[in-house]
C-alpha cells in the first residue's frame, strides 16, 4: 500500500495540499449539481466561486475578476450584435426566401443546415437556430412529414457552425483568452476556420444524407398539423334560462368549479368575445367555450346548470379574431417560467395571455394546467393579444414555433447593420483592433444609428451565460494556480506517456465531447483548457492542438438534449425522447474524432 502510494506520488496523482482537496471536492460537487439540473447553471457556479473564496483558493480580492475578463465581455457583445441583425431584417429576409425551398427532404435539409452553419458561425448559435424553427416547421408540414425529421438536424447544425469561427461559440472565445493567458497571442477571427470548416463541412454531409434516416419518427402531438388538437380538450356549454350562472358576472364564475377551468371565449348570438372581461355579465343563451377536464365538466353542469352544446367542431378559427391569436412556442432554457406554474406566474393578469395546453416530449400533458411546474423545451399554446403577444413571449422567454410574422426590414437598414458588422469582424480580423474592442464599437455604432434600441441591448445578452463565464473563470483559475490541473495532466500522462502524443490529444478530445454532453459547453472549457495547456508542457510540444482539441470537443454535445441549449430548444417541438439524441450523435462525435484529429496535426502541429 505504501509503495502505492509512493508510485502515485512520484507521478503526481496524490493531492498535496489542503487546497486541492477544496478544488477537486468542489469541482465533483460543481460536477454532480451540473449533471442533475434541479439548480441552474449560472447559480451552481456562484455556488463553487463562493466556496473557493470562502475556503481560500481564490483569494477575495480576485473573486470577481472573471466579469472583466475580455471572453465575458466578447461574449456579451455578440449577444447584442445577433440581437441587431435580426431587428435588422437581415435574417428574416433570408429565412422567408428559405421557407419557399421545394424538393426532396434531403434538399431541404442541406438548404436549412447550410443555413444554420453559416448563421451560427457570427450568431448565438441558439439565436440561430431559433430564428429557423418555425421555417422547418413549415417545411415538415408542407412536406407532410413529422416536424422530428428536421428539428435535430438543425439543431446539430447550429453546434457545428459555431466551431467555425473566434465568436461562433463562447468556448471559442475562452480558448482563446487562455491562449493569450499562457503568453501568446490570441487566436484571431478565422483561426477555428481551419479546423471548423472541415469539420462542419463532413458533418453536414453525414447528417443530410444519413443522420436524419436514424431520427426516430415522433407523431403524437408534434406531428404534421398543430402540435395540439383543439377540439380534444376544448368544451362548449350553453347557459340555461334556469341556469345559476344567468345574471352573474364572469369573476363569479369560480363558484361553480375549480380555478383551473378557463373560460377562453364567450358566443353571444352573432357575437364572439375572446378572452372577455371579468365584468362581462351572463346572459340566457351564452355559449362559453371552456377548458375543462371531465371531472369538473360534470361538477359544473351538476352545480350550475349549464349543458353541453351539440357538436360543433371547436378549432383555431373559433378562438381567433383580429385581435386575439393563437400561438405555439416553445419555453427556452432562460426561461423566467422554469419551475413555476400558471398559477403562480398569474399568466392572465400580469400578461395577458390564456394558456390552452402543453406538451412536453410530444405529448400533451393531460393533468390540470395550472399545476404543471414548467421546464425547458416544453411547447405552449397561448392565446392573447395579437398586438401584444410576441412582445410577452419574449418577456416569458419563450419563442414562437409558428405564424411569426417575419419582420423585413428597409434595404438601407439592412445594409447598413451588414457595413457594421463586417467592419467590425474586418478591424478585429487584421489586428487594427481586439475583438472585444471592435465588437463593443459595432453595438455602441448601432444603439446611436437606432439599429437596436437599448430595450433590446439589455434583453438580448444571456445573463445566465454571463454569470457563468465571470463565476467559472475565477474557478478554472484555481484549478490551475492549486497545481489540480497539473495533477491530472500527470494522470493522462502517466497513461500515454508510452504512446504517442497524439494519443492524449484523442484523450483531451475525447474527454472535452463527454463533458459538454452532460454540462454547459462553457463550463466544460474552462475546466479542460488548464488541463490541456498542462499536457501540452509535460509532453514539450505546442498548447495550440490541444487547445483546438478543447474548442472542438466543447461543441460536441450530440449526445444527450441537456449538452447544449439548442438540443434543449427542439425536444418538446420535436417530441423526442432523452435517448434519440444519441442514436444520430454518437456516430457525428465519431466521424469528428476522426477528421479533426487530422486537421488539428495539419494545421497546429504539435
Amino acid at each position: 500500500m505504501i509503495k502505492n502510494l509512493k508510485l502515485l506520488s512520484s507521478i503526481g496523482l496524490i493531492m498535496t495540499n489542503p487546497e486541492q482537496w477544496i478544488v477537486f471536492g468542489t469541482l465533483i460537487l460543481t460536477l454532480t449539481l451540473f449533471i442533475i439540473g434541479k439548480i441552474r447553471y449560472d447559480i451552481v457556479a456562484l455556488i463553487a466561486l463562493l466556496i473557493l473564496v470562502i475556503t481560500g483558493p481564490i483569494p477575495s480580492e480576485r473573486a470577481f475578476t472573471g466579469f472583466s475578463n475580455p471572453a465575458v465581455i466578447t461574449v456579451a457583445a455578440v449577444f447584442v450584435l445577433s440581437r441587431a441583425l435580426h431587428n435588422s431584417g437581415v435574417v428574416d429576409l433570408i429565412g422567408q426566401q428559405l421557407a419557399k425551398v421545394k424538393g426532396g427532404i434531403v434538399i431541404q435539409l442541406s438548404a436549412l443546415t447550410g443555413i444554420v452553419v453559416v448563421f451560427s458561425a457570427f450568431m448565438n448559435n441558439v439565436g440561430a437556430l431559433a430564428l429557423l424553427l418555425p421555417v422547418a416547421i413549415q417545411l415538415a408540414r408542407k412536406k407532410n412529414v413529422s416536424p422530428s425529421t428536421y428539428l435535430m438536424p438543425i439543431a446539430f447544425a447550429s453546434l457545428l457552425g459555431g466551431m467555425t469561427t473566434l465568436i461562433g461559440t463562447p468556448p471559442n472565445i475562452i480558448i482563446s483568452s487562455f491562449r493569450e493567458q499562457a503568453g501568446l497571442e490570441p487566436f484571431r477571427m478565422f483561426d477555428f476556420s481551419l479546423v471548423g470548416v472541415g469539420v462542419a463541412v463532413i458533418g453536414v454531409i453525414y447528417i443530410v444524407l444519413l443522420g436524419w434516416r436514424l431520427i426516430p419518427v415522433r407523431k403524437g402531438q408534434s406531428s404534421t398539423d398543430n402540435l395540439f388538437d383543439i377540439e380534444k380538450y376544448v368544451t362548449e356549454v350553453r347557459i340555461t334560462e334556469t341556469s345559476k350562472l344567468n345574471g352573474r358576472k364572469l369573476s363569479e364564475f369560480h363558484t361553480f368549479v375549480e380555478s383551473e377551468v378557463m373560460i377562453i371565449a364567450l358566443v353571444r348570438g352573432v357575437e364572439r368575445r375572446l378572452a372577455p372581461s371579468p365584468q362581462t355579465k351572463f346572459t340566457s343563451n351564452d355559449v362559453l367555450i371552456l377548458t375543462i377536464d371531465t371531472e369538473n365538466l360534470d361538477n359544473l353542469i351538476t352545480t350550475s346548470g349549464v349543458e353541453l352544446v351539440g357538436s360543433e367542431k371547436i378549432d383555431s378559427v373559433n378562438l381567433e379574431s383580429d385581435e386575439i391569436a393563437l400561438m405555439e412556442t416553445v419555453v427556452t432554457a432562460n426561461s423566467m417560467m422554469i419551475g413555476g406554474n400558471a398559477r403562480t406566474l398569474n399568466l392572465r393578469k400580469n400578461y395577458g395571455v390564456n394558456l390552452l395546453a402543453i406538451a412536453r416530449q410530444g405529448r400533451r400533458l393531460q393533468t390540470r394546467l395550472d399545476r404543471i411546474r414548467f421546464q425547458s423545451g416544453d411547447v405552449l399554446l397561448l392565446q392573447g393579444y395579437s398586438d401584444t403577444l410576441k412582445e410577452v413571449l419574449a418577456t416569458l422567454g419563450c419563442l414562437p414555433l409558428a405564424n411569426r410574422g417575419l419582420r423585413i426590414g428597409q434595404p438601407r437598414r439592412i445594409l447598413f447593420s451588414l457595413v457594421i458588422f463586417a467592419s467590425a469582424l474586418t478591424l478585429s480580423t487584421i489586428g487594427l483592433l481586439s475583438v472585444q474592442v471592435a465588437f463593443i464599437a459595432a453595438c455602441v455604432i448601432m444603439v446611436l444609428t437606432k439599429l437596436i434600441s437599448l430595450k433590446d441591448v439589455y434583453e438580448s445578452i444571456e445573463w445566465p451565460i454571463i454569470i457563468l463565464l465571470g463565476a467559472m473563470i475565477p474557478v478554472g483559475e484555481a484549478l490551475e494556480t492549486t497545481g489540480g490541473a497539473s495533477l491530472i495532466a500527470n494522470g493522462v500522462l502517466s497513461v500515454a506517456h508510452q504512446l504517442a502524443p497524439e494519443v492524449s490529444l484523442v484523450i483531451m478530445l475525447v474527454a472535452t465531447m463527454f463533458l459538454s454532453d452532460i454540462i454547459n459547453n462553457a463550463a466544460a472549457v474552462v475546466l479542460m483548457a488548464p488541463i490541456g495547456i498542462n499536457i501540452a508542457n509535460g509532453l514539450g510540444v505546442s498548447i495550440d492542438p490541444f487547445l483546438m482539441a478543447t474548442a472542438i470537443g466543447a461543441s460536441c454535445a450530440f449526445l444527450t438534449p441537456i449538452g447544449h441549449q439548442s438540443n434543449t430548444l427542439v425536444m418538446g417541438p420535436g417530441g423526442y425522447k432523452f435517448g434519440d439524441y444519441w442514436k444520430i450523435g454518437l456516430i457525428l462525435e465519431i466521424i469528428i474524432v476522426l477528421v479533426s484529429v487530422p486537421l488539428i496535426l495539419l494545421f497546429w502541429p504539435m
